[in-house]
């Protein structure tokens, strides 16, 4: 009988389709080795695309997770721990109790779990979708999304310049060759604005914001 070849196929009183004659949790191994050999040898045709196409799939899989980074400013080693907060197509951002740090993918190194912490997968990490959000999803896609900064993750991968459009109206530490301090007041094609000057998106290498003034900071912008 197929229920019983097929129990975990079955989904109210209907069956899906098998995807493969192979259990569930061996299709699933088999799948994530494929899509790592298919990576490995996308790097290998495009070499300059390679570091960027690891680092976004290894962020994606940490989402929420403690990661340890290392990164270069220049001949300076930066040594970050924090959970990952934002996947970029270009960047990742993670947070600590009081911080939040901006790294360019092209700064980092090296990055890896911390040592003794179980290596979790990241399965559990998707959106959980009501049948309202599903609905606006439905009818009015691209409206819902752009209202919502935890869609926007989920469904586009944010360049550094987006994502810093938020973040207009608090201040960042920013590393390139020096280290400079400012109000974000705007964010231009390929550089951000402050009003001492303008950095080039290009230049950073590390990038902060202390959590609780940016919340207070926020707030105050709104109200005005």
């Amino acid at each position: 009988m197929y229920e019983n070849d097929y129990p975990e196929l079955k989904k109210e009183d209907r069956y899906t389709s098998p995807a493969s004659p192979k259990p569930l949790h061996e299709l699933k191994m088999l799948q994530e080795y494929i899509h790592s050999v298919n990576l490995q040898n996308l790097g290998t045709i495009l070499p300059h695309y390679k570091q960027q196409m690891i680092l976004l799939k290894f962020f994606k899989s940490k989402k929420n997770q403690l990661v340890e980074i290392y990164s270069r400013n220049g001949d300076e080693v930066i040594h970050t721990i924090g959970k990952v907060s934002v996947v970029g197509r270009d960047f990742v951002m993670v947070r600590t109790l009081l911080t939040r740090i901006w790294i360019p993918y092209r700064a980092i190194h090296s990055a890896k779990s911390p040592f003794g912490l179980p290596d979790m997968p990241g399965s559990h990490q998707n959106v959980l979708i009501d049948e309202e959000l599903r609905r606006k999803l439905l009818t009015n896609f691209a409206v819902t999304v752009a209202e919502k900064q935890t869609l926007r993750q989920q469904f586009f991968e944010e360049l550094l310049q987006t994502n810093l459009k938020s973040w207009i109206g608090t201040k960042l530490t920013i590393h390139t060759s020096t280290i400079f301090n400012g109000k974000l007041r705007g964010v231009g094609k390929g550089k951000l604005k402050f009003k001492e000057k303008e950095v080039a998106v290009s230049k950073i290498n590390y990038m902060k914001q202390g959590r609780i003034l940016s919340f207070f900071e926020k707030i105050f912008r709104k109200r005005k």
